[in-house]
């Protein structure tokens, strides 16, 4: 029969072929649509029950918190907080760019939980200076140019200060070595070096 014929008749082929499509699609759109539903009606129970207190000091302020377990330090501190100096580079604890201090030490807060730093004081980048006054390392950064992009600085310059209060700063074979984990991809290291070194030096307060 003949295209003409189908078309005196009825639907031709290609009618046909619009409406079978049609058809598929309108009885896959229910399924989909049922399934974003119950993906949402999941991430709301998830919010009711899932969420553990959290009760925790950052930059000397007192946080009471609810997050998810799965939830880590960095991602509390940048997404939750909003102190987005500690910066998310690798997101492996290869990079050293979210290092903050957790009571005194340094943490890649991209390998910490929120939940497992319940009770403790965090301090970031945002919490060194005092007011318009720079922290001794900071200064030291900004006068020996020890940052190009400025990335990794924060981390860099947090695991500085834990360099120097752990006893790792006596020369600058070990600020290297006790400073490897921290990367610097535009290359500061020497300067990250010397501003370690000049704070270790002139003994300041840290």
């Amino acid at each position: 029969m003949s295209e003409i014929d189908n078309n005196q008749s009825g639907d031709t082929r290609r009618d046909f072929l619009k409406k079978t499509s049609l058809f598929t699609a309108l009885s896959l759109t229910p399924l989909t649509v049922l399934k974003a539903a119950d993906n949402k009606v999941d991430e709301r129970f998830a919010e009711l029950f899932e969420k553990i207190p959290l009760n925790l000091k950052v930059n000397n302020k007192p946080y009471v918190l609810k997050v998810e377990p799965r939830v880590t330090l960095l991602d509390l501190l940048r997404e939750q907080l909003h102190l987005t100096g500690t910066k998310k580079g690798c997101d492996h604890g290869q990079c050293g760019a979210c290092t903050v201090h957790v009571d005194g030490e340094r943490v890649n807060s991209c390998l910490s939980l929120a939940v497992m730093n319940e009770g403790k004081s965090i301090t970031t980048i945002e919490g060194l200076a005092k007011g318009d006054e720079l922290h001794p390392m900071q200064a030291a950064f900004i006068k020996h140019d020890g940052f190009q992009c400025g990335y990794c600085t924060p981390g860099q310059i947090m695991s500085g200060i834990a360099c120097i209060r752990e006893g790792h700063a006596n020369s600058k074979e070990e600020i290297r070595e006790y400073m490897s984990g921290n990367i610097c991809r535009c290359g500061a290291y020497p300067n990250i070096v010397d501003a370690i070194q000049e704070v270790k030096e002139k003994g300041a307060t840290i």
